[in-house]
């Protein structure tokens, strides 16, 4: 028997290994840059840290002999800098023994500011590097620091995204909320559950004096679920965070720690064994729950989460990785409509206790419903394995490797569904008046829809584009054979050629190139995956540049890609009318040249990789941080739509916004 505790305690031990991979190595001494504007003036400050039992050496030489640091702008940059490095910090002196000289260094922070003139309408690129030496014990070492930054023109409303970005929020705490209440809704009919209603709701009409008096107790002690699952979603949020919550959505090693946890609820529904608490708890649980009061109405609903976790584990889990990907508030959201549907039938029952009446016994028909939450867990699994498995490149589940274990798993959920193959827990199917097992008709449907389900998958082994799973498998890029791409007449009937006249896309395009979605490679779109390309290919053939800010394992992303981009007329404008530039966040396989690397302010972190940078340009420049996003640019790098476009999958309207996007754009170039 796997006891509870000792796997909450793997679990969080491997999600803290996932947030520890992603820290940064401590250095020495690191750096983090700034910038304040004042009218034409704009004050560049660099600060380094710097570790204990560290020595920085400032900028001021004592001799030339002594130990010193220098910050230096490349010559492009000369012309804008003005007046001197002004050095700021506790300063320290001291005669260094092995120079045999006055040095003056810090050994806790120091801050270096750098005055430049630009005017508000400027956009500047300042180049430089930090070219320093410390000590750390008897060791003298000297290290350079290249820094880089951006100036971006002084605009009058700089925020003009952020209620776009809290939309988007609200939407993804909406489908969290939802989402969580059906689970909730399908938690009931697990057995754990089911057999209780009836038992409970009993208990509580006979021990009350009086039918009022057994309402109110019922109430409370659906409200006491409620206090407890939302408790539980408060914690998590509480302890891990709104930033790595987001960082564990994407982060290889969680999507790991996520698949081993769907992977083993779902083997426990399928009867492999029982996930269960201590006994201890429950029984602790129990005494409370014989007080005759609020406080034992509350013990009562804690006691039936105990109990019931063997069953509610496996729903609840999902659920918290689900919320995982929305704001801080995501588990709270997520507990509370979860324990809002559980503990609605007992409300419900309370007021009409003659419905108690049409429950009829839990028996075989739950088990099956167990076993039946049980595959589709281990299919879902295999999602997060595929998220990690596209993060690190390991080639384990391409496209048709994916496809091909999806469709043995629901093949195989169908037999069971049909009675063809028996589990651990099963009874015998019930026989009619002749002695004979039957299939009831509810189940006899779900077999038809799970069978019709596997038929519809068995065509993307051959490239088939199954646009209603999409965004679940993973992208076309990775299938190794395509038939449909021999069929690629279609794309030729939207536009000949995209874009014939401008530069082919080359930066990051042999790492990148299987990520594409299948609304890519179908369509013989020409897609960029460098900013800087994307923008010159704009200026180059005089048209708008749209960003689209994607993800690797963005579902919402596939989504708008099979449903609208995919519309012959959408595909039209998109491949005649646009220079797209896929900038991807949730890359962590492409580390950009140290010479390009550096600290950003909004994300707290050193920029390293491709999505990094991608999520930093969203963030800083565009004030969202949500996918999919897309915003138009011109060649001067102005936005031609200021709020941009999220997910929306009408296609009337994004055809509309193209549209708008062009004209404002030839208006602009005349």
């Amino acid at each position: 028997m796997i006891k509870l505790v000792q796997v909450f305690v793997c679990i969080i031990m491997l999600l803290c290994t996932a947030l520890i991979s992603t820290a940064q190595e401590v250095k020495p001494v690191q750096f983090k840059y700034d910038q304040t504007r004042k009218d034409d003036t704009v004050i560049l400050s660099i600060k380094a840290l710097i570790n204990p039992d560290i020595k920085l050496y400032s900028i001021h030489k004592t001799s030339d002999d002594a130990p010193f640091t220098t910050i230096t702008f490349d010559s492009t940059a000369t012309k804008y800098v003005k007046d001197s490095v002004d050095e700021k910090g506790k300063l320290q002196t001291a005669t260094d023994t092995t120079f045999h000289t006055q040095v003056k260094y810090y050994n806790d922070s120091v801050v270096w500011l750098q005055k430049v003139t630009a005017k508000p309408s400027d956009s500047l690129v300042l180049k430089g590097a930090i070219s320093y030496m410390y000590k750390n014990g008897d060791e003298y070492v000297p290290a350079e620091e290249p820094f880089k930054f951006y100036i971006q023109p002084q605009q009058n409303n700089t925020v003009v995204s952020a209620p776009v970005e809290a939309t988007n929020i609200r939407h993804s705490l909406w489908l969290i909320f939802f989402s969580a209440f059906g689970s909730g809704l399908v938690a009931l009919f697990t057995p754990c559950i089911f057999s209780m209603i009836p038992v409970t709701v009993s208990f509580f009409t006979k021990r009350s004096k009086t039918r009022a008096e057994g309402i109110k107790n019922a109430f409370i002690y659906s409200l006491s679920i409620i206090v407890i699952f939302t408790l539980v979603g408060f914690l998590v949020s509480l302890i891990f965070g709104p930033a790595a919550l987001n960082n564990l959505a994407t982060n290889w090693i969680a999507n790991l720690v996520f698949f081993a946890l769907f992977f083993v609820f779902g083997i426990s529904f399928l009867g492999a064994f029982e996930i269960t608490l201590p006994a201890s708890w429950s029984t602790q649980a129990d005494t409370k729950a014989g007080m005759h009061n609020v406080a034992g109405i509350f013990f009562m609903a804690l006691t039936l989460v105990i109990v019931s976790f063997s069953c509610t584990g496996p729903v609840i889990g999902p659920l918290l990785v689900l919320a995982f990907n929305g704001s801080f508030y995501g588990p709270l959201i997520g507990m509370l409509g979860f324990s809002i549907a559980l503990a609605l039938p007992f409300a419900l029952f309370a007021l009409f206790p003659g419905m108690l009446n049409v429950l009829g016994r839990s028996g075989g028909w739950l088990n099956a419903v167990k076993v039946t939450l049980g595959f589709i867990e281990l299919a879902l699994a295999l999602k997060f394995l595929s998220n990690a498995d596209l993060s690190k490149g390991w080639r384990l589940l391409d496209r048709e490797v994916f496809l091909s274990l999806w469709i043995v798993i629901f093949a195989l959920l169908g037999l069971y569904l049909l009675g063809k193959i028996k589990l651990h827990h099963d009874t015998e199917l019930p026989v009619n008046e002749s002695g004979l097992p039957y299939l009831s008709i509810p189940r006899l449907l779900f077999a038809i829809t799970v069978f019709t389900f596997v038929v519809y998958m068995v065509p993307g082994l051959w490239g088939a584009p199954l646009k209603a799973i999409s965004a679940f498998v993973p992208p076309m890029g990775t299938q190794d054979f395509n038939a449909s791409v021999a069929n690629n007449a279609n794309a030729v009937n939207y536009s000949s050629v995209p874009n014939s006249n401008a530069p082919h896309p080359v930066k990051y395009v042999d790492k990148m190139k299987i990520y594409e979605p299948e609304v890519v490679t179908k369509y013989g779109m020409h897609v960029y995956y460098d900013y800087k390309e994307a923008l010159a290919a704009s200026v180059a053939v005089h048209k708008p540049l749209m960003l689209d800010f994607t993800g690797i394992n963005c579902v919402n992303c596939r989504k708008m890609e099979g449903q609208v981009w995919s519309n012959p007329e959408v595909m039209r404008r998109l491949k005649e009318d646009f220079i797209i530039v896929s900038l991807y966040v949730d890359v962590q396989n492409i580390d950009l040249p140290q010479s390009e690397q550096y600290f950003s302010k909004a994300l707290n972190k050193q920029v390293e990789t491709l999505g990094d940078l991608n999520t930093d340009r969203q963030v800083t420049y565009f004030k969202a941080n949500t996918q999919p996003f897309y915003f138009f640019l011109d060649g001067d790098e102005k936005r031609l739509v200021e709020d941009g476009y999220g997910y929306d999958a009408s296609v009337e309207k994004f055809i509309q916004l193209l549209d708008n996007v062009k004209a404002k754009y030839q208006q602009s170039s005349m």
